[in-house]
C-alpha cells in the first residue's frame, strides 16, 4: 500500500526540485529514493539510562521501525527527555517531574514540526512521559499510536512479592526501629529486578491502562512486562497500525473524544489508579480543545466500581494482570457492566467494543473482579471540594477502611520540613500534616510526597494522621493523603492561610474537605497574607511558574486546542 504525499507535511522537505538541499541530507543518511518518497513517521522514545523504566525502549523502537517499513513508511527515530520520579523523589529533583511532561510534549512538537513528519509512534516508560507523549499526539493531530514500554518484574523479599513502594516504606520502618539496616539493604537490592516501570498500579501503569482505554494504544500493548520478547511483536504491530491510520486519515482527535476521556477515567477508578491521572486526563483533553477538568473526572470516578486488586492498596502487580489477560480483561469487565462507551474509535480503526468482542472474562482468577462483585462500589479515587479546596482536591481511597478524618493542622511550608518532622517522629495521632507552597506555581513544579507519606506508613501511623498538600502524591502513596488542593498557597488559596491548630474535616464518602473557620476569619487572614518569592528566579522552573495554570485543569502551560487557528497536520 503506497500513500500519496501530496497533502502530507513531509512534502515540504522531500518533494520538488526546490527541496534538493533537504533531500541531500537524507541521502547522507543512506536513504534511498524510494524511502524519501514515502511518508515520514517519527518514532519517538524516552529512552535513557536514568532508570529501568526507559532502558528497554531503544530495543522496542527498532521493532516499531520494522513495522513501519513493512507497511511502506519511512521511520525516523528520535528521543526526548524523562525525569524518573523514583530517583527524583524526596528532594528538589522532584520539582522537575511534572515540568518534564510539558518539556516532553513541547520537544516532540518542535521535532515533528521542524522535520515535517507525517505520523508518530511514541514509546514511553516513566510516569510523566506517558501523558507527555499523548499530549504531543493530540496537539499535532497527525496519525499516532502510543505504546507503553512495559512494567518491571516484581521482586521477592522474604517470600513476599515486592515493588519500590515497599522500599520507600521500609525507610519509615528503619527510622522507627522496626527494620534493620541489613534488611533494608537486602530489600533495596531485590525490589527492582529488571527493566521496566514501577510494577504496581502507580502512575506509569495507570497511564498505560489509560492508553488502551482512551484508544491511542493497540489492545494488549500495555500489559506485557518490559523484559518480555513479546513486546517486540506489539511494537512491530504498532508501526504497521500507524501506517493504516495514515492511509485512512484517522487522527488522534478523532479518537480522543469526551466519551473516550470518560472511558479513561473509568479505568483509573476501577483499578484504584494514581491520583496523578486527575492531572493528566484534563491536560490531554486540553490539547484536543475539550474541557474535562478535575470535577468531570470526579463524576466518572463516582459512578465506576473499584474492581482490580492491585498495589499499592491491593495484592497484585501489573505482571499478574497481564497473566490473567491484561488490560483487555479490565476493560471487558467494565464494558460488560455498562461502564464504558463501546462505540469509541481506537487506533485499530475499530471501536473499543469491537476490539473486546472476543475477550472472555476469566473467572478462575482474583486480580480483577466482575462489576457485579466489586471491591468497593465506587471508584478507588475521589475528588473532594470545600472551603479548603474550592478548585478541588484528590485522594486515593482504594484499600482505605476509614473515609472520614477530623484533626488539627500542623503546617509546613515545604516537603523537606515535613519529612524532617516525620523522620524524628515529631507529630502525633490526630494531626493533619499540611504541606503547602508545593503547587504548580508555588513549588514550582508540584512535587510528589511519596518519601513523606511512605515514611509515615512505615512508622505504622498511616491510619492515625492525614496529610494534605497543594502538591501531588505518587501513585504508590497510600493512607489518608489529599493532594492537588486548589487554589494553591502561592496564589492565596486557603491552604496558605491555615495555622497550626486549625480543625480540618475530610470526608471522602461525602466528597468534602473543610477547615472549621468562618468566612470572616478567612477574610481577615487573607488581608495579612503576603505572596512568597520562590528561590527559582531563572531557568526552566521560573519559566514554568510564569505560565502554568491550576491543577483543576491539568496544570497546563498554553491555551490548548480550543484556541488553535491552524492544525499542524494540515500544513
Amino acid at each position: 500500500m503506497s500513500i500519496n504525499k501530496a497533502n502530507l507535511p513531509s512534502r515540504h522537505v522531500s518533494v520538488g526540485p526546490e527541496r534538493a538541499p533537504h533531500r541531500s541530507y537524507y541521502h547522507a543518511m543512506g536513504m534511498t529514493e524510494a524511502e524519501i518518497a514515502q511518508p515520514f513517521v517519527g518514532v519517538v522514545t524516552t529512552w535513557n539510562e536514568a532508570a529501568p523504566c526507559n532502558i528497554s525502549l531503544m530495543r522496542q523502537a527498532q521493532a516499531v521501525k520494522t513495522g513501519v517499513k513493512a507497511a511502506n513508511g519511512t521511520p525516523r527515530e528520535f528521543t526526548t527527555i524523562t525525569v524518573t520520579d523514583g530517583i527524583a523523589m524526596g528532594h528538589e529533583g522532584m520539582k522537575s517531574s511534572l515540568v518534564s511532561r510539558e518539556v516532553i510534549a513541547d520537544s516532540v512538537e518542535l521535532t515533528v514540526r521542524g522535520h515535517c513528519y507525517d505520523a508518530i509512534v511514541g514509546l514511553a516508560g516513566c510516569d510523566k512521559s506517558l501523558p507527555g507523549l499523548m499530549m504531543a499526539m493530540l496537539r499535532l493531530n497527525v496519525p499516532s499510536v502510543f505504546m507503553y514500554g512495559g512494567s518491571i518484574l516484581p521482586g521477592t523479599f522474604k517470600g513476599q512479592q515486592v515493588t519500590v513502594q515497599e522500599v520507600f516504606e521500609a525507610v519509615g520502618k528503619y527510622s522507627a526501629g522496626n527494620m534493620s539496616a541489613d534488611d533494608l539493604h537486602q530489600l533495596e537490592c531485590v525490589a527492582c529486578p529488571s527493566a521496566g516501570s514501577c510494577g504496581g498500579q502507580f502512575t506509569a501503569n495507570t497511564m498505560a491502562c489509560v492508553s488502551e482505554a482512551i484508544g491511542l494504544a493497540l489492545p494488549g500493548s500495555a500489559g506485557a512486562p518490559a523484559p518480555y520478547e513479546s513486546r517486540d511483536a506489539l511494537a512491530e504491530a504498532s508501526g504497521k497500525a500507524v501506517m493504516n491510520l495514515l492511509a485512512r486519515n484517522i487522527r488522534p482527535r478523532d479518537i480522543v473524544t469526551r466519551k473516550a476521556l470518560e472511558n479513561a477515567a473509568a479505568v483509573v477508578a476501577a483499578s484504584g489508579g494514581s491520583t496523578n491521572a486527575a492531572l493528566h486526563l484534563p491536560a490531554i483533553a486540553h490539547e484536543a480543545g475539550i474541557v474535562f477538568d478535575i470535577f468531570d473526572v470526579a463524576e466518572v470516578f463516582r459512578r465506576t466500581p473499584y474492581i482490580a486488586d492491585l498495589k499499592p492498596a491491593g495484592r497484585f502487580v501489573m505482571k499478574d494482570l497481564y497473566e490473567v489477560g491484561g488490560v483487555s480483561v479490565l476493560l471487558k469487565a467494565l464494558l460488560d457492566g455498562g461502564y464504558l462507551h463501546g462505540d469509541c474509535l481506537t487506533v485499530t480503526g475499530k471501536t473499543l467494543a469491537e476490539n473486546l468482542k472476543d475477550v472472555v472474562f476469566p473467572t478462575a482468577q482474583e486480580v480483577v473482579r466482575p462489576t457485579s462483585n466489586p471491591l468497593y462500589p465506587t471508584g478507588g479515587v475521589v475528588v473532594l471540594k470545600g472551603n479548603l479546596a474550592t478548585e478541588g482536591a484528590i485522594v486515593k481511597t482504594a484499600g482505605m477502611k476509614q473515609l472520614r478524618f477530623e484533626g488539627v493542622a500542623r503546617c509546613f511550608d515545604c516537603e523537606e520540613d515535613a519529612f524532617a518532622a516525620v523522620e524524628r517522629r515529631d507529630y502525633k495521632a490526630g494531626d493533619v500534616l499540611v504541606i503547602r507552597y508545593e503547587g504548580p506555581r508555588g513549588g514550582p513544579g508540584m512535587r510528589e510526597m511519596l518519601a513523606t507519606t511512605a515514611a509515615i506508613y512505615g512508622q505504622g501511623m498511616g491510619s492515625e494522621v492525614a496529610l494534605i498538600t497543594d502538591g501531588r502524591f505518587s501513585g504508590a502513596t497510600r493512607g489518608f493523603c489529599i493532594g492537588h488542593v486548589g487554589p494553591e498557597a502561592a496564589v492565596g488559596g486557603v491552604i496558605g492561610l491555615l495555622k497550626d491548630g486549625d480543625r480540618i474535616i475530610i470526608d471522602a464518602d461525602k466528597g468534602l474537605i473543610d477547615v472549621v473557620l468562618t468566612d470572616a476569619e478567612l477574610a481577615a487572614r487573607r488581608k495579612t497574607w503576603q505572596p512568597r518569592t520562590s528561590s527559582f528566579q531563572s531557568g526552566t522552573l521560573w519559566k514554568y511558574a510564569q505560565t502554568v495554570g491550576t491543577a483543576q485543569f491539568g496544570a497546563v502551560t498554553h491555551p490548548g486546542g480550543a484556541k488553535e487557528t491552524r492544525c499542524y497536520a494540515d500544513i
